[in-house]
């Protein structure tokens, strides 16, 4: 006996999303048989998997990084637009796919309350501004979690939150060949080699520059023939290879993303932005610091409303500092090179080993998160159609 497709509805809006989105397709594509549609809105990846995206993604990803007030109209006609083709088509179920601002302006819309909402990656409530989750629990049925401690909080507020691992831990980082890396690039196996990862926006880059710069000239005077290894994105490069492209020791700044995890593992330390990246560093067992800095008034707003004593997702993980975390008066030169020089020196091997259970918490070693989160999926989905 066959059963008519599945129909789910995804909503994507900027390229980590639309990542995650492919996979989650070609999961269900596979849990079903291929006995399952999809509509929405969508990027590259999702359409590798046959979506035919309403309208380009890229209009969200661009309101996402300029001021918003000139595209408001645009972006709620969008929001709008989204939440009536939703109406119309009647999914299974809709999955909002992070982006929380676009996806939850899209949840309130539709009108149709039967329709399962879900989405996908918990927002980080539990680290700032707790309060929002009052006005998810209204738009949205579900949530599905990237962080194994997450389902337990928003059960506080009787939201159903299923933990399906985070992507990282999917990703081909363990197929890096990082001594093809170093013979390409001409550095020698014995020779000292530092992951520098300054951040991914102009304004990160800038505010980090100087006291990373500073620490690498440090370090080449104590571990002669460093090399620093600097990967970086399209919408930085140009600033990174201006701050970085001067130094005093062997300067590789790596552009293409299929180069990113090779670079990491060819390294022996990292100096990292906070950020999913430091994740990626974890699981290609390179020890690394964490610094971030921001300006003075945005780190005292943040002071007051953030509700969590690490930044770094494997700290957070274990609640233990097993990754040294240098933010704002601590991302000094002074102090960033006693750090990386510990780690150089013998106690990065140990890091390394204490990650290991964070990484496995976060779904290293279990289903793949695109798996789990294609079950959950079918089985919200599966229950809406019995009760429908």
């Amino acid at each position: 006996m066959t059963h008519d497709p599945l129909l789910i509805f995804l909503v994507a809006g900027e390229p980590s999303g639309d990542v995650l989105g492919g996979r989650l397709m070609a999961a269900l594509q596979r849990a079903t048989g291929d006995n399952v549609r999809f509509i929405g809105v969508g990027g590259p990846e999702m359409q590798k998997q046959g979506l035919q995206s309403l309208f380009p993604m890229a209009e969200l990803s661009v309101m996402g990084i300029v001021e918003i007030l000139p595209h408001a109209r645009k972006l709620f006609a969008r929001m709008r637009e989204t939440a009536a083709a939703i109406d119309t088509a009647k999914p299974d179920a809709v999955v909002t796919i992070d982006a929380p601002a676009f996806a939850h302006g899209v949840a309130k819309r539709i009108k149709l309350q039967r329709i399962s909402r879900i989405h996908y990656v918990a927002p980080q409530l539990w680290a700032w501004r707790p309060w929002r989750v009052y006005k998810f629990r209204r738009h949205f049925h579900h949530l599905l979690a990237l962080l194994p401690f997450e389902p337990e909080w928003f059960a506080r507020y009787d939201m159903d939150c299923r933990f399906v691992g985070h992507p990282v831990v999917e990703s081909e980082v363990d197929q890096a060949d990082g001594g093809r890396f170093r013979e390409k690039h001409g550095i020698a196996p014995d020779k000292p080699t530092i992951c520098v990862l300054p951040g991914s926006r102009r304004g990160e880059v800038a505010r980090l520059a100087e006291p990373f710069i500073e620490t690498l000239e440090r370090l080449v005077e104590r571990y002669p023939g460093l090399t620093a290894v600097v990967p970086t994105v399209p919408n930085v490069a140009g600033t990174v290879k201006e701050k970085f492209g001067d130094l005093p020791l062997h300067t590789v700044v790596i552009e293409d993303p299929n180069e990113k995890y090779s670079a990491m593992a060819a390294c022996n330390v990292g100096l990292a932005a906070s950020g999913t990246v430091t994740l990626e560093l974890s699981m290609a067992r390179v020890p690394y610091i964490v610094a971030y800095k921001l300006s003075t008034v945005t780190y005292w707003l943040a002071s007051l409303l953030v509700r969590t004593p690490y930044a770094n997702l494997i700290n957070l993980t274990l609640n233990k500092e097993v990754v040294p975390e240098c933010i704002q008066r601590e991302c000094e030169p002074e102090i960033l090179f006693e750090k990386i020089c510990g780690l150089l020196d013998g106690a990065g091997a140990a890091q390394v080993e204490e990650m290991r259970p964070a990484l496995e918490a976060l779904g290293l070693g279990g289903p793949p998160p695109s798996e789990r989160a294609a079950a959950a999926v079918l089985d919200i989905a599966g229950a809406m159609s019995v009760k429908g």
